[in-house]
């Protein structure tokens, strides 16, 4: 599905360059659950950005299916991203004064072939709560509405930086149950970016990074329940 061949990210600060990605080569296949680890400033968060094209790459070349991403304009970026791509953050970034299905539609309404939002707070256990509002929510319930909201339009691809990242362990778990149920469900290619080794145990494909460089590439051959995973 996403082919990045000798792919460099280098930022300058006046004369100071910074690497933040050394010709990394990686292939993404559909439908996989895929886990990025690495710590503070390994480039696993540029990583991310390249490849759902928030930044741009210094050099290489990132394929999606046929499409070169890399000759892509600003504009025809931006449409890229609206068509296939759906994301999660550590914030929820809910509209405070919608309701829980109003923010959810905010993602259908720009999808070309959304999925049913009744449908989709029942996969993520949020029915009950359809016309509650963002404060009346644990933050578990917040993200599980942007993982809702993620989806609605139909994603191919959906890009979670740190999903877990402001949440206790039974929290984070729900949410990642969800996502590992929408991505088997739905056939959903998901990418995770995490410092969180634990939630490795249950990806297809686990890359590690440290320094700008993928130092590892892991395939499970048995994957566990996210419920089930060892937290820290």
């Amino acid at each position: 599905m996403i082919v990045l061949t000798g792919v460099s990210k280098i930022y300058k600060s006046g004369e100071v360059e910074t690497a933040a990605l050394k010709n990394i080569n990686l292939t993404i296949g559909e439908g996989e659950f895929v886990v990025i680890l690495g710590p503070s400033g390994s480039g696993k968060s540029t990583l991310l950005n390249v490849i759902s094209g928030l930044d741009t790459v210094t050099s290489g070349k990132i394929m999606f299916r046929d499409e070169n991403l890399t000759d892509l304009s600003e504009d025809e970026m931006t449409e890229f991203r609206r068509e296939h791509l759906g994301f999660i953050f550590q914030q929820y970034n809910l509209l405070q004064n919608l309701t829980v299905y109003e923010n959810v539609q905010i993602g259908s309404d720009i999808g070309k072939n959304p999925l049913d939002i009744d449908e989709l707070l029942g996969k993520v256990g949020l029915t009950a709560a359809r016309n509650k509002y963002p404060h009346q929510l644990s933050g578990g319930e917040q993200q599980r509405v942007s993982v809702a909201r993620s989806l609605a339009k139909n994603p191919d691809i959906i890009f979670c930086d740190e999903p877990t990242g402001s949440l206790d362990e039974q929290n984070s778990k729900q949410v990642l149950r969800v996502l590992q149920e929408l991505n088997i469900e739905y056939k959903k290619t998901v990418v995770v970016i995490t410092h969180n080794t634990g939630i490795s145990a249950m990806a297809d494909k686990v890359i590690r990074m440290n320094s700008g460089i993928i130092t590892d590439i892991e395939i499970n051959k048995v994957k566990i329940n996210a419920q089930d995973i060892e937290w820290g």
